[in-house]
């Protein structure tokens, strides 16, 4: 039968030789080659518009030269000498001539994205440099990626331009890759830096902070211990600022520590002989401090 002469009754046209001419005239996609996803592909050619890749489709594959490099530039020919078999991110699927579109540089990005996730959920610490100041903190390197410190985490908050080049050991603040924000906490960082350093029953010596009616706050390198009234002494209290001023030092034993909340609750009426020691002689409560702690650790077994 004549496909030019052919047509079915309820046909709107007819298909001729010619169309079907055409029809292989057309471009072949190859619909396994999709935007985000990542393959194989061998380096075929360096040219001034980037690199070609044979990824085993019709068409050679085009890297651009501004999709090549993450962070410092490198020569191109020891970067992505020929021959050389590696992973690729499509960008943009193939056009009419069938080239794909890919990318080194966003697939490293992903691949950061995905490492810097794992380290948010371990709540690993880790060590990031100042490249910049602004008024709000600093930004600093992060796996080539930029981050912010808010000057509020900082533990030093003066002449932030003397930071810049310094590696700075923080946590997360917040980590969003749909909105690319990326803030850290240098003074996280040290508190759990600090909260690894201490036990229940530890003896510790600190600064106060702040005297509130509920209790007293005390600076522990770093991190802060809350002496609750009722953990002062073994007598009732009237009132704490009869006997604690902001600046003074004091001993206690640390009684339970809640690193996820950051909280360390102190005491220092384990450290009485009698009820209302601390009160009326509180400095002989803190120079046998040591050999207190000691009985008061065998006395209690939760110290221990």
């Amino acid at each position: 039968m004549n496909p030019e002469s052919s047509s079915s009754p309820g046909s709107k046209a007819s298909f001729t030789m010619d169309d079907f001419a055409k029809a292989l005239e057309q471009p072949q996609y190859d619909y396994e080659f999709q935007k985000g996803q990542i393959v194989t592909g061998k380096v075929y050619s360096h040219e001034p518009e980037g690199v070609y890749i044979d990824i085993g489709g019709k068409s050679l594959a085009l890297v651009p030269m501004q999709e090549v490099f993450l962070g410092v530039t490198q020569d191109l020919s020891e970067a992505l000498p020929l021959q050389q078999e590696r992973d690729f991110l499509i960008i943009r699927e193939q056009n009419a001539e069938g080239e794909v579109l890919l990318s080194i540089k966003q697939l490293e990005i992903k691949q950061i994205w995905e490492n810097l996730a794992e380290l948010e959920s371990g709540g690993q610490s880790f060590p990031v440099r100042v490249i910049g100041t602004n008024k709000g903190g600093v930004t600093v390197d992060i796996q080539s990626l930029r981050g912010f410190i808010p000057r509020s985490h900082l533990l030093s908050r003066e002449n932030l331009e003397s930071l810049i080049d310094q590696l700075l050991t923080v946590n997360f603040l917040e980590l969003n890759q749909e909105k690319k924000k990326i803030v850290l906490s240098q003074r996280l960082a040290a508190q759990s830096a600090g909260f690894s350093q201490l036990t229940v029953g530890q003896l510790v010596e600190g600064k106060v902070v702040g005297v509130k009616p509920f209790g007293v706050f005390v600076d522990l390198d770093g991190v802060t211990g809350l002496l609750h009234i009722t953990q002062i002494s073994q007598k009732r209290i009237e009132s704490l600022s009869t006997v604690f001023s902001v600046g003074g030092f004091i001993q206690a034993i640390i009684v339970d520590l809640d690193e996820g909340r950051k909280r360390i609750s102190l005491s220092t009426k384990v450290l009485e002989n009698y009820p209302g020691e601390m009160l009326e002689n509180m400095e002989e409560v803190m120079q046998s401090a040591d050999a207190r702690a000691e009985r008061a650790r065998k006395a209690l077994p939760q110290l221990q």
